[in-house]
């Protein structure tokens, strides 16, 4: 398999750091969208960035001038919300933006519980120190823990800023507690359920994004080809430190998505 993705039917792309970076688009991102579609090959977005909601995502690729529709775009709040449904969880204390918010009390769930059955921590670019003290001292009496996925870094033009994996470090140095459960890539899930729900052969799909914990390592759970792109948060540093047998060995290495389907 070369960057070509010759019998490849579908494509799962990371947003951030693939797609575009901060606010800007990567160069040939466009382009290459538009020989996913001359040569059928399906796209889908995935991120997870659990900051926005879905309609904001949608918005934010409409602005950027990529169709999409809410069926397109795959996050880890919808991972972390089948975890919760899974667990009849009505009852949550939130760490997480407004888009966050909306998305879990859409389904019925309470976000600002006074008695919650669990901590959910997202990405949180809207952070107040309340909400972080007020979730430490519902830990300390007990209350468990689950994030949204565990990224430490999110990408920028500017450099690496806090993720989600960074507020666990917080909170672990806090209390002392580690989450129940992590959503997200590099669940298999996150993927798989969309696979099926198309009908498609996993090894028929390629997953791709600039995370090699995240991105690449689902790619390998979910028997997908793994596309590294560098445009993002990994380097071939971080590539040539993985072991022979690492499931973050990416199968396809390319600059950015500008090299891919030609």
């Amino acid at each position: 398999m070369d960057a070509r993705l010759e019998q490849i039917d579908a494509v799962f792309l990371d947003l951030d750091g693939t797609i575009y970076l901060g606010g800007e688009l990567i160069d040939g991102a466009l382009d290459f969208l538009k020989r996913c579609d001359e040569k059928g090959v399906q796209r889908y977005f995935l991120s997870n960035n659990s900051s926005r909601s879905v309609k904001q995502y949608v918005k934010k690729l409409h602005a950027f001038g990529i169709p999409a529709v809410e069926e397109d775009v795959l996050l880890s709040t919808h991972d972390l919300l089948s975890w919760l449904a899974s667990k009849n969880i009505t009852k949550t204390w939130l760490i997480g933006t407004e888009g966050m918010r909306e998305m879990l009390e859409e389904k019925g769930i309470e976000t600002k519980s006074s008695q919650p059955e669990y901590v959910v921590l997202g990405y949180d670019t809207e952070i107040t120190y309340d909400k972080i003290a007020q979730a430490s001292i519902f830990m300390h009496a007990g209350v468990p823990l689950v994030a949204s996925h565990p990224d430490m870094v999110c990408p920028s033009p500017d450099g690496g800023l806090p993720d989600v994996g960074a507020y666990l470090a917080m909170l672990k140095t806090t209390t002392g507690v580690d989450p129940e459960h992590i959503s997200g890539k590099p669940n298999a899930g996150m993927i798989l359920h969309k696979i099926e729900a198309l009908g498609l052969d996993p090894a028929r799909c390629a997953m791709v994004g600039d995370r090699l914990y995240t991105d690449l390592a689902m790619a390998s759970r979910a028997g997908c080809v793994g596309v590294l792109v560098l445009s993002g948060e990994a380097t071939m540093s971080d590539v040539e430190a993985l072991g022979e047998d690492a499931e973050q060995q990416p199968t396809v290495i390319v600059g950015s998505v500008d090299e891919l389907l030609r």
